[in-house]
């Protein structure tokens, strides 16, 4: 048995009220303490940064400030959507020649078919802009800025899979456990914020007939770093956080005279054995604190005017739609947190793929074009990195039966598309290409740590010198593979 639970068991009921009652007694008088220290620990609080940047960051003049990160979770087809290939309509139902396919690897979704038939997109395309870039009718409003977007075709990965591909491209590994780049800003850059996280991640709902692939926490998670690096997921229903609010009967002043009390014995636990991770449950109760006034004034749109209402769609009000994330990652931008990342689901069509791509368009497409000319118009674009993209791409060739109208695409991650709008990146470009299947690059690859390499430039960050030493390592969000900065996407 438990020795400690057999004192316990062992002790009289007059040894049980004695000890308890001490103990009742310290922690009133603890309460009392900190009820009479509360006013110098709240101006303490107040005047010390809550996410201060690591000594010596930036590393150079930034661009950008913020990121927002738009990850279409289950891979759009850059075939229906950017990758224009008008001449695959002749080769419609054909199989995929073998010089273009090269023997490359195969899911085993669609290893086994018998056939891989040719589906040329049955979307139109027209060219948008001053700089004429091409794109789909499914996306005309993201269309409309294509003069400030750099529309990238040639990016490639490494996973073929949903799972370990979504933790490669939030991460830069496809080994779970490491930080994802949301966190390796919050880390390094730290916020201009006092009262919102440096790191938030936004779910919406998608529509029902979407494909939804499960999301996972390691896509937001800050891995080997200190947990207060997570990306702080806010609901799309119900309170943003959970408990964010004061139960019944519990004021603000009871609950910053329980933190303060709390924070004292905290630090001294820290000092007595030296665990890091005290200091980020200080700082999280902290933050939890502010955030009972900042998340409630955050979600709160009746500031916004009605035009920004109108621009943003019908559903801008609605807690858990696309275009309520959208606006709220510029209200968060605004504010002075790091990173937003908003993960939509939905986008992995097998079958279906006309009506579902559709569905997904239009439930995304106008608020992405809306959340592009929001930042433009107050200024913001300048300093505020947008991404736009997946986890790799969809395969020309169908999966399952095959007609004019309807379709389904397999995995592809030998080449799809994504796009960097905003701080620090030339706008109006198109970089790299695909041969006319869009099947393989032959113009300026892209791999996603050259991508991020870049990502981080434009925020200040030489990539090779942002590192966290684990398990002998110096872990960067680049890896140790030798990724390159792609001065051609720079503004």
């Amino acid at each position: 048995m438990d020795p400690v639970f057999q004192f316990h068991l062992n002790q009289t009921r007059r040894q049980f009220f004695g000890s308890v009652g001490l103990s009742l007694g310290g922690l009133a008088l603890g309460m009392c303490d900190a009820h009479a220290q509360s006013a110098s620990s709240r101006a303490r609080l107040v005047d010390a940064p809550v996410h201060p940047a690591l000594p010596g960051l930036p590393h150079f003049a930034a661009k950008a400030k913020a990121l927002i990160y738009l990850h279409m979770n289950g891979a759009p087809s850059q075939i229906d959507l950017w990758d224009h290939k008008p001449q695959m309509q002749r080769y419609f139902n054909e199989n995929l020649p073998e010089s273009v396919r090269r023997g490359q690897r195969l899911s085993t979704m669609t290893s086994g078919q018998g056939r891989h038939p040719v589906a040329p997109t049955k979307f139109r395309f027209q060219r948008h802009g001053q700089c004429g870039t091409w794109a789909s009718e499914l996306l005309p409003h993201t269309a409309k800025h294509v003069d400030d977007i750099c529309l990238i075709k040639s990016v490639h990965t490494n996973a073929i899979n949903h799972d370990p591909a979504c933790t490669f491209v939030m991460t830069g590994s496809e080994i779970p456990g490491k930080a994802s780049i949301g966190s390796w800003l919050a880390y390094g850059l730290g916020a201009e914020t006092q009262n919102l996280p440096a790191f938030v991640v936004l779910t919406p709902r998608f529509p029902a007939s979407g494909n939804g692939q499960a999301l996972f926490t390691r896509m937001w998670s800050s891995g080997f770093l200190p947990t207060r690096f997570n990306g702080v997921a806010l609901r799309g229903a119900g309170d943003p956080v959970l408990y964010v609010q004061n139960p019944p009967g519990v004021s603000g002043d009871d609950r910053r005279a329980m933190l303060d009390a709390l924070a004292q014995l905290n630090q001294r636990n820290f000092e007595r054995l030296g665990d890091p991770e005290t200091q980020t449950r200080i700082a999280q109760y902290e933050m939890a604190f502010r955030m009972q006034a900042s998340v409630p004034e955050l979600v709160d749109l009746r500031s916004e005017s009605q035009r920004t209402i109108d621009m943003y769609g019908g559903t801008v009000r609605e807690p858990g739609t696309f275009a309520n994330s959208a606006l709220l990652a510029r209200r968060l931008i605004e504010r002075g947190t790091r990173v937003v990342q908003i993960l939509h689901r939905g986008w992995d069509q097998h079958g279906d793929l006309p009506r579902a791509l559709k569905n997904q368009c239009d439930d995304t497409d106008r608020a992405t074009g809306a959340l592009l000319q929001d930042l433009k118009e107050r200024g913001m674009l300048d300093d505020t990195l947008v991404i736009w993209g997946g986890e790799f791409g969809r395969t020309v060739y169908s999966q399952g039966t095959l007609t004019r109208e309807n379709y389904g695409r397999d995995h592809h991650p030998r080449n799809f598309c994504m796009w960097l709008a905003g701080g620090g990146i030339k706008g109006g470009i198109t970089y790299g290409e695909t041969d006319d299947f869009s099947y393989n690059i032959v113009d300026k690859p892209c791999h996603l740590l050259d991508l991020y390499a870049t990502v981080l430039k434009c925020l200040g960050i030489d990539h090779e010198r942002l590192s966290f030493r684990f398990q002998g390592l110096d872990q960067k969000l680049t890896g140790v593979e030798g990724a390159q900065v792609i001065p051609e996407l720079l503004a």
